[in-house]
């Protein structure tokens, strides 16, 4: 019993005796459990023979050899344990799951390479070494973020997807940081080095072609592509690096996300060809919040893509920061042990190691479909980038550092001492290098992008800015949306859901039956529906959406009985795909999820991908999303995302943290010129091309369906915010008529261009083209139109008009102008719930003032504004405060004989 605890030490705590740092700067303090004495045994008991038979055991515990000496026991435990490579697993529960590492642990030779295998590796270490050194030769000033002290990363990338191909993987997405991602660009992925060194010679330049959109572009060490890879086992595997931002690990669930689409579209339900691989730096893998918000979705059902492989470039330093200042736990991936992920620690210095453990994460991520973490304990020879200087702050790490041989001269000098290599096979390997990128670098100086390399296949025919795109109806014909109406508005007949569910699917019939009073719910239901019969995916996903956090979608309903699960989408056609459409309550988290889902949405244009908030006021957790991706990608990285967000925002006296989305900052990053007036005619219209995003506000269940549906009806993607509602869901008055929601001419929904989406809903008095005696336009967006025309009818001012801004990103100057001329004697309002500083005045009014300008109606000074006054906090917690501020605004709005703005005095 005292062996099998020896042992059990071992494999628990022999990774804190392994030789894992290759500078050695600390000696680490050994657990007393790894040494024989703390067991009883003495000098004497080493050669004595002990009896190990033990049954469903593994590793060399199960080996034909029951009776050896401690002796050998313990040469075998610090050979499988204590070299250069520490293993951590036994926190995994699972029995198979360590049995299957400790046979691959405690293996008598678990690296046996041939010469032809380590020449490979020895090709790839020199392509890895020789590639930072010629950069840090022809461009010495350049920030480049190399992998100096960490070179061992590249063959054991290589090895890892040649072992992933091997085992049935076909593509896999990568995301990673700054750090060694130019190397990663050019050797494994493929990127063209000309193109690199033409990126350092001149900085990335735009695609030399008149009239096309560029974007803003984008720092080198950022910039993504992707590659069909041949493998050293005759296969083919296509790698695809994911754009990123500065922003550390903000990519990760990005990458998760694509590659659960890959998965869906791909058909593959078993999750083996398609794979994410996540590189992290040590100090923000221990960091940064997102880590643990991706990893922890590893196993949902889902968001699961059937384990990813994630790779530390642990150089031991972040910035300036050491890790003791840095984290609080021994090791930076100690949060993968919350997953049960096993987690390799592997010295940098040894290449062979490094190889051998990114083989073993392919296997286990192929054979458990769970993460798997690959620890590179490395160093970094020079600064945070080229002309940082490291000693200010870590002068004995770098006096260390610079007289420390590179991974690349000890695997060279173990070669040449072993006989595995000769000094004319490392210099031919070393010419044959230095040549090609020699070759390179002269043709970078002639390089010109000829083509932009942005969009799978799935996006051919999809326009950029510069093309235009023809604006298609999104109505559907009346015996369609009857079928598909019938068909989510009914319950199998043996179901037995809640009462109050009941109801509101009887509801719901009824209104399909009679054509009048949709609601919400059943608006979205209806373009959800509509689109999977055009055979589009439908994917929804964020916190409560499956019933939704106001009780109103009923997307998923429970048997109160077995508390089976029943989606009504799931069965709108016959034989319908399982995932076709896809609702999904997801964990607690804004900034991963989200992330997640913009993934998604990246890989196929043909999906309809919805991110809703509980309440729009959590949006701003994930704000590195909506700010480094969302509302620029398209800018920087030529990548289209047509993602639907959902905020509910809205003021009905719920307080500060349940009232507002913060409209005004996704109005603040729109790029909208707000003082030129675009080509507005209905043929030419490409304002919204242009645009980096939409934002609406929308106020009827009819212009959300048709809002939903252009989101796939054109040929271009552009992502959508959208101000959800929260009692609009169930105003008597924010009902629309089926009608509104088809392709017939004559019905309400149907103008001079057919049935689609309206960005502005004008005045429902009836009134004409030109109606001289209306005294008072009132512009709004959002719910308070439900109010101000309440107050109107109630005190029956038939002198004001009241229109609603559904879409105020991009700005509809057209339509703001067709009214403007309609009411050519009225004085112009603003009105709004938020305060002043917030909500859409701030961009609303620069524009509107541009429109008037236009038609000699004034300037900015003839803008009256009616809304809540300037305030820190979103709204008040007070809710007779609420009611008052609201009540008066509508007031003003409507009764008030004049409206005068806030002046300097």
């Amino acid at each position: 019993m005292r062996l099998l605890l020896l042992v059990r030490a071992y494999q628990v705590y022999g990774h804190m005796k392994a030789k894992l740092d290759p500078l050695d700067l600390e000696q680490r303090e050994i657990p007393n459990d790894l040494y024989p004495a703390f067991y009883g045994f003495t000098e004497a008991d080493l050669d004595r023979e002990f009896f190990l038979g033990v049954w469903r055991m593994s590793g060399f515990l199960s080996e034909n050899r029951p009776v050896q000496t401690l002796r050998a026991i313990l040469t075998r435990l610090e050979q499988a344990y204590c070299g250069n490579i520490g293993y951590e697993y036994m926190h995994i529960a699972d029995r198979e799951q360590c049995n299957w590492l400790r046979d691959r642990i405690e293996t008598p030779v678990p690296m046996a390479y041939n010469r032809q295998r380590r020449e490979v590796i020895l090709d790839r270490l020199i392509w890895s070494t020789q590639f930072e050194n010629f950069l840090a030769t022809k461009w010495t000033a350049a920030k480049r973020f190399g992998l100096e002290g960490g070179e061992t990363l590249i063959p054991g990338m290589k090895e890892m997807f040649d072992r992933s191909a091997d085992l049935g993987v076909e593509s896999i997405v990568i995301g990673m940081s700054h750090r060694g991602r130019l190397n990663v660009l050019g050797n494994v992925v493929r990127k063209p080095l000309r193109q690199i060194f033409s990126e350092f010679s001149g900085g990335t330049r735009p695609v030399d072609e008149v009239g096309l959109y560029t974007g803003t572009g984008d720092v080198k060490y950022h910039l993504g592509t992707s590659y069909d890879r041949p493998t050293h086992g005759g296969k083919r595997i296509h790698l695809s690096l994911v754009a990123n931002p500065s922003h550390l690990e903000a990519v990760d669930p990005v990458v998760v996300g694509k590659t659960r689409a890959k998965q869906y579209y791909s058909n593959d339900v078993d999750r083996m060809k398609n794979m994410g691989v996540l590189i992290h730096g040590d100090g923000s893998f221990a960091g940064q919040g997102v880590v643990y918000e991706t990893l922890h979705l590893s196993a949902l059902p889902n968001y699961t893509t059937g384990g990813t492989i994630h790779i530390v470039v642990n150089n031991q330093v972040a910035f300036t920061t050491d890790p003791k200042s840095g984290r609080s736990s021994q090791y930076c991936t100690d949060v993968a042990k919350a997953l049960n992920a096993p987690i390799f620690h592997v010295n940098g210095d040894d290449v062979e190691a490094v190889v051998h453990v990114c083989e073993l994460a392919a296997e286990w991520r192929q054979t458990f479909h769970t993460d798997v973490v690959v620890d590179i304990v490395c160093y970094r020879r020079f600064g945070h980038n080229e002309i940082d200087e490291p000693s200010f702050t870590q002068p004995k790490m770098y006096k260390v550092i610079r007289n420390h041989p590179s991974a690349l001269e000890i695997y060279q000098k173990k070669l040449l001492e072993t006989g595995q290599a000769t000094k004319e096979d490392i210099d031919r390997i070393q010419n044959k290098v230095t040549t090609i990128l020699n070759e390179e670098f002269l043709a970078s100086k002639d390089y010109v992008p000829k083509k932009r390399d942005w969009l799978s296949a799935y996006w051919s025919g999809f326009k950029s800015p510069e093309q235009l795109s023809r604006i298609r109806n999104t109505g559907v014909k009346p015996e369609i949306l009857k079928t598909v109406g019938k068909a989510i508005a009914t319950l199998p007949d043996n179901f037995r859901a809640h009462r109050a569910v009941k109801k509101i699917f009887a509801d719901r019939l009824k209104m399909i039956e009679t054509g009048d009073g949709v609601d919400w719910a059943l608006g979205e239901a209806l373009a959800f529906a509509t689109l999977l019969v055009e055979g589009n995916h439908v994917r929804l996903s964020g916190q409560d959406v499956e019933r939704g956090t106001f009780s109103h979608r009923h997307a998923v309903v429970h048997d109160q009985e077995t508390g089976v699960r029943y989606s009504p989408l799931d069965h709108v056609m016959m034989n319908q795909n399982e995932e076709m459409f896809t609702v999904s309550n997801s964990s607690l988290s804004e900034f991963g999820v989200l992330g997640f889902e913009l993934g998604y949405s990246m890989e196929n244009p043909n999906s309809l991908v919805i991110w809703e908030a509980q309440f729009g006021d959590f949006a701003n957790g994930a704000q590195v999303i909506f700010d480094q991706f969302l509302s620029s990608g398209e800018a920087k990285w030529l990548r289209q995302s047509g993602l639907v967000v959902l905020l509910p925002h809205g003021y009905d006296g719920q307080g500060p943290e349940h009232s507002s989305a913060r409209l005004e900052r996704f109005l603040q990053m729109s790029d909208d010129n707000p003082f030129v007036i675009p080509e507005m005619e209905p043929t030419l219209r490409n304002q919204i091309q242009k645009c980096n995003w939409q934002v609406v506000n929308v106020t009827t269940p009819a212009n959300y369906f048709h809002v939903l549906r252009r989101q796939i009806h054109r040929d271009f993607r552009k992502p959508l915010i959208v101000m959800a509602p929260k009692n609009l869901l169930r105003h008597k008055d924010c009902k629309s008529n089926l009608s509104e929601f088809d392709d017939v001419q004559g019905h309400p929904g149907f103008d001079k261009q057919g049935t689609r989406f309206k960005r502005l809903i004008k005045d429902q008095s009836g009134h004409s083209d030109l109606e001289e005696d209306i005294r008072r336009l009132v512009l709004c967006s959002g719910k308070v139109y439900y109010e101000l025309d309440e107050k109107r009818k109630s005190t029956e001012r038939k002198d004001i008009a009241i229109c609603r801004v559904e879409q105020l990103c991009p700005f509809p100057y057209d339509l703001i102008q067709r009214e403007l001329k309609r009411y050519p004697n009225a004085e112009v309002v603003w009105c709004q719930e938020e305060p002043m500083n917030m909500g859409a005045y701030s961009y609303i009014a620069p524009r509107l003032a541009t429109a008037m300008k236009a038609l000699d109606r004034g300037n900015s000074d003839n803008i009256k504004y009616v809304g809540r006054a300037p305030s820190a906090a979103t709204a008040t917690g007070f809710y007779m405060v609420h009611v008052k501020e609201q009540s008066e605004l509508v007031e003003n709005a409507i009764t008030s004989d004049t409206i005068t703005n806030p002046t300097i005095s």
